[in-house]
Order: structure tokens, then C-alpha cells, then sequence
């Protein structure tokens, strides 16, 4: 499914002139770097000209201070719901240049969307003269295009899968080329809403720049597109179906598969067959014998898969991938996790990072991320509005914890489902690529198109779950998540909606024995309850100093000059813990009673950690 690159694993590689080498390119480090305000840089031919300035790659912009000092005029990426800040005279004195103190969300101390191209030297070995080789960026933000040398490769636009390009055969010589990558993150024609966590700078920020693994490596043109891992549990299998590469020539192909232990090399099952002569895709039920151990929260057991293709002259493309012996199914009003029934008890992950503003591509920082949801009790995540890069995936894999995946759309303020507009056919292709890249991972078990949609938005996401529910079988799919104005997707395999929250302290003495059982719309399937919580409390300005990285708590520092203005600085501390433990009372009543009910099938909290935003 992926091209993962495996430095220590011999590989060898036939291309297409008989030239064989298992070596690729790291691509991380000093880049050239230039903005194109003026939208002037292909016209100019900037791929064929060096640039003064460097960046150090993997990173963003704001990450080496580069962009423009926000002010009045700044256009910011998200929704501001209460404007007044702009205009009201007591404001004047935190809109100086220098030290703008916004109020709505984590300011940084440079801001810039458009195009910034970035650039540099590689050196191509003699041995790939005349193959084709790709580029591999793992997570850009967000939309990009390559030259190599002066040759315009091409464009593409995700914001939740790697960008991969294929430089043809032709243009690759021995010696030193220069490859120049553009990248885009104002919106267009294509528009994902501007709330949306993949984008906002309600959240990670509306950044620029390339994170991840950077890379490029010799590749045959006949190789391994995808492969799709589906455990089925009834008949002790894994169907694997492997789709080659668009153009691969599928003629005297062999076809080899290995299945060993994830922790030991114990060799599970093999299989090796003749590639079925010219066809671009093949599929086989491999049995795992009846001594295997699934994956679940309880013990999450996984396998490795070695997908190799080979001819005479050896072996042409090697994959690796990891997954799990689960199901993850609806029974009535539950979930199932190997026929054993599971609870939800989940946060929201709004893609809120300080330090850098973007999501870490590292399995250790989300090991941590998740370890800390374990000690609190929790066994699920749902990411709100945007996809994770690879890392969350295989860091939930190990933990055993289900995860709830979504497209990177919030279509509501700027946009709208259903209209024919762009963000109709990218939503149903962004699904597609999510669940090809990450859909092997074991704890991928619930997906949705994205977070509370406007337009004619009902259609349009009843044939999207149909859609992919047909495709990829083995996950369940909502239309989206949504508080309780939103119309219900009635063909969706579970319900992610707010009126089973709240509480009735404004009325009524708080106790413990109410429960939200009248207020799950009377469905017949798993009824999860949306965002519970979104308990404020006072801002702690102790935090202040930890903001180090590229956002800063400018608005707190404007909450604690209005304090102190209003003579109530040194009460800080007693409002912070007073509304703290307010807080607190309240998540555990809202907990509490979700627990009592016994129609639904979990919780979401909004959430474990602050929200930036609004």
C-alpha cells in the first residue's frame, strides 16, 4: 500500500536498464527557500535560478521566522465570531506592531500564505541514469508542484497523504540536478472550509512548508501500486489484494508473500504464484491457521505482510506492511471488537500542537499522546476534521487504541457539500487515498467525511458512506459528526451527534442518577456522543513561558493585562482553580451519567487537552 523505505534492509532493485542498487536519496536538510507573493515564480523560471536564502527541511516557515509580522490586516485562515477586538477603542493598545495581542486563538510570530518555493541539489548516481525515480514528501502543506531541472513533473494536492511524484527514465542522468518544489497553502477554487483542523488557524495554523520523511529512490516501472490487508476472522484468512502500478508490464511475474510475527520472526504462512499474465491487480485469501492472536485494546497483537514481485532477472519491487486480526462491528446499538463488546471512552483530536503547530511525524511523540489517553481511562481518539500522518496510525497500533478518522473538511462557514463545487469530488478522492495509505492499520476502525457540513449535504454523504462502505469493508463510516441541528445520515453505520450531553445544574441540583437515554433520537445502531464536555476554565498564566515554539499565548498575556487593569491580578490563581474544579465536577457529571445510559456506545470528549480555538 505504501512505499516505505527500509535503509537496512537489502533490497534489490532491476531497473529498467539492467542497473541494480537498493540505494535512495535523504532528502532532509538545507533547502533554498523563496516566497512568491506576486505569484511571479514559474513565469520567472525560478526552478532554473538558485536562491540567497536557506531553510532547513523538514519544517515550516514560521519555524526560521520567515513571512509577515501579523497585524490589522492579516488574513487569517478560521471564522472570527466576535469581532469587536477590531474595533473597540480599550483595544487600540494591543493592536501595536511588534506586539499584537490577538485575542481568538495562538498567534505566530510570522504569518504567510501563498507560494514559497523550495530548492535543491541532488546528485544522481551513475546506475540511475535512465530510470525513473520518485519523490517522496510526506506530509506538505498543502499543495504542491515539482521541476526537476527545468521539466515541470507535476502537481498534487492532498492534505492528508503523502505527495508522490515519478520523474520518467528520461530526464534522469548522472551528475547534479536541482529539484524545486513548490508549495501552496492558500485556498483556491478548492476549499475545505476554513475552520477545518487541517488547515485553521484556530488549531495547527494555516503554516508552509514539508514535514516528514523527504526522499527519492530509484523505482521500476513495473512495481506495487497498493496492497489491501482484510482479516476475516470466520474463516481464520487474510484476503490481500494487490493492484500494480498504472503502465506496469504484467507479463512472466512471480508473486511472493510472507507473514511472520510482529515481535518475532516466526513465520506464520507463505504464499508464491505466477502474477496472472497482463493484469494490473491479483487477490488471495491467505489462511493464518488456528493458533493466531487478534488485535484489540486488550492485546493488540499485529503481523508483518513482505509483499515481493519478481521476474528472471530478480526481484522488482519489494513492500512491507503491518496489521491486526480484528473485527471492529455493529451489533444493534454496540460496537463489537472480535465479538467481544466495547465502550468508546474517546477525546477529540483538533490538531493542537504549540510547540511546532503541525501534527509530530514521529511514533515516539504519539506513543506518548496515546499512553497519556491510557492512563486517563480513554481507548479512543477521534481526529476532528483532519487525517494524522502515518505515525499516529502505527503509535495506535501498538497501544491499542481505536481510532476515528476523518477527511480534512469542516464544510460549513466558506463552503458547502453537494453543489458540484471542487471540494465534492476532493472529499471523495481524499477518502479513497486515507484509506488506501493508512487503511491496513489495525486500529483504523471508524471513519466519517469530516466535522458538521452545510449545503445539500444529506444526499451527498448518504452516496459517500455508501460509497466507501462498499470499498472498504472492514471499517464502519458516518456521514459526518455533527452537533444536533444537523440532519441524521440514515444509511451511516453509527451516529456521532450532541444531544446525549449537558447538564441540568441551571435547573435542578446536580445528582447522580440521571442518565441521557431519552436522547439518542431513538436510532437503532451505535449512538456516540459528539464533543462532550466544553467546560471552560480560566486561562492559566503560569502556561505562558511554555509557549516556546512557533505559536505564542498572546492572548492570554491580553487576559492577564486586562485582569491586572480591572485590579484583580492577584486573583489569577483563585479563579483558575475555582473554575477548574467547576470544570472537573462537570466532565465527571457529563461522564458519569454517559456511563448510566445504556443505549450508547461511547463518548468523544472536547476534549483531554485546551482548544486553541474560538
Amino acid at each position: 500500500m505504501k512505499n516505505l523505505f527500509i535503509p537496512f534492509v537489502l533490497v534489490i532493485f532491476v531497473l529498467g536498464c539492467s542497473k541494480q542498487s537498493n540505494f535512495e536519496i535523504d532528502l532532509s536538510g538545507e533547502w533554498g527557500c523563496q516566497l512568491d507573493s506576486l505569484n511571479k515564480g514559474e513565469v520567472e523560471k525560478w526552478f532554473a535560478k538558485p536562491f540567497p536564502k536557506t531553510i532547513q527541511l523538514p519544517g515550516a516557515l514560521r519555524d526560521y521566522n520567515i513571512g509577515n509580522e501579523p497585524d490589522l490586516n492579516t488574513k487569517w485562515t478560521g471564522s472570527i465570531y466576535d469581532s469587536s477586538w477590531y474595533f473597540n477603542p480599550a483595544m487600540k493598545k494591543y493592536q501595536k506592531p511588534g506586539n499584537m495581542k490577538f485575542p481568538f486563538w495562538l498567534t505566530p510570530e510570522k504569518h504567510f500564505v501563498g507560494k514559497a518555493w523550495y530548492q535543491k541539489k541532488i546528485n544522481i548516481p551513475d546506475y540511475w541514469t535512465g530510470n525513473s525515480i520518485e519523490l517522496y514528501l510526506e506530509r506538505p502543506h498543502w499543495q504542491t508542484t515539482v521541476w526537476f531541472d527545468s521539466v515541470k513533473i507535476g502537481d498534487f494536492n492532498s492534505l492528508s497523504v503523502p505527495h508522490r511524484f515519478i520523474i520518467p527514465g528520461h530526464f534522469v542522468t548522472k551528475g547534479t540536478h536541482i529539484l524545486s518544489v513548490r508549495v501552496d497553502n492558500a485556498i483556491h477554487e478548492l476549499d475545505p472550509g476554513i475552520n477545518s483542523h487541517s488547515i485553521s488557524d484556530h488549531t495547527q495554523g494555516n503554516w508552509n512548508g514539508i514535514i516528514g520523511d523527504m526522499k527519492v529512490r530509484a523505482v521500476n516501472p513495473t512495481r506495487i501500486e497498493t496492497i489491501k490487508i482484510t482479516p476475516d476472522l470466520t474463516i481464520n484468512s487474510v484476503k490481500v489484494a494487490i493492484h500494480l502500478s498504472q503502465g506496469a508490464k504484467a507479463s512472466n511475474l512471480d508473486l511472493n508473500i510472507e507473514v511472520e510475527g510482529y515481535d518475532n520472526r516466526d513465520l506464520v504462512t507463505n504464499f508464491s504464484s505466477k502474477w496472472p499474465e497482463g493484469a494490473n491487480s491479483f487477490s488471495v485469501a491467505l489462511p493464518m491457521g488456528s493458533n493466531y492472536k487478534t488485535w484489540s485494546e486488550f492485546n493488540p497483537n499485529l503481523y508483518k505482510m513482505h509483499v515481493s514481485l519478481e521476474n528472471i532477472d530478480g526481484v522488482l519491487d519489494t513492500q512491507h506492511e503491518v496489521f491486526g486480526m480484528r473485527e471492529f462491528t455493529v451489533n444493534n446499538k454496540h460496537f463489537e471488537i472480535n465479538g467481544i463488546p466495547v465502550f468508546l471512552r474517546g477525546t477529540t483530536e483538533c490538531c493542537v500542537f504549540p510547540l511546532t503547530g503541525y501534527p509530530p511525524t514521529d511514533e515516539t511523540d504519539w506513543a506518548r499522546i496515546f499512553e497519556i489517553c491510557k492512563n486517563h481511562g480513554l481507548n479512543h481518539m477521534r481526529f476532528h476534521s483532519y487525517c494524522p500522518p502515518e505515525a499516529a496510525f502505527s503509535a495506535a497500533d501498538k497501544a491499542g487504541f481505536y481510532l476515528q478518522v476523518e477527511g480534512p473538511s469542516w464544510a460549513k462557514y466558506s463552503t458547502a457539500l453537494g453543489y458540484g463545487e471542487p471540494i465534492d469530488q476532493y472529499l471523495m478522492d481524499e477518502t479513497k487515498r486515507i484509506i488506501d495509505e493508512y487503511g491496513n492499520h489495525p486500529s483504523f476502525v471508524m471513519m466519517a467525511y469530516g466535522n458538521e457540513p452545510s449545503g445539500r449535504y444529506v444526499g451527498y454523504l448518504e452516496n459517500w458512506v455508501d460509497h466507501f462502505r462498499k470499498y472498504d469493508p472492514q471499517r464502519v463510516f458516518t456521514g459526518a459528526s455533527t452537533g444536533r441541528s444537523w440532519a441524521i445520515i440514515e444509511n451511516s453505520d453509527f451516529i456521532v451527534r450532541s444531544p446525549p450531553r449537558g447538564l441540568k445544574w441551571k435547573d435542578q441540583q446536580p445528582e447522580s442518577v440521571f442518565d441521557y437515554r431519552n436522547n439518542t433520537e431513538g436510532q437503532q445502531r451505535p449512538y456516540v456522543t459528539f464533543e462532550m464536555g466544553q467546560w471552560c476554565a480560566f486561562p492559566n498564566f503560569k502556561e505562558i513561558k511554555k509557549y516556546t515554539g512557533a505559536l505564542k499565548a498572546k492572548n492570554f498575556e491580553l487576559f492577564q493585562e486586562e485582569l491586572e487593569l480591572n485590579h484583580m491580578g492577584d486573583q489569577a490563581n483563585e479563579l483558575l482553580l475555582a473554575s477548574g474544579k467547576l470544570q472537573a465536577s462537570c466532565y465527571k457529571q457529563e461522564i458519569e451519567a454517559t456511563l448510566r445510559t445504556p443505549n450508547l456506545a461511547g463518548f468523544q470528549l472536547l476534549s483531554l487537552n485546551d482548544f486553541s480555538g474560538q
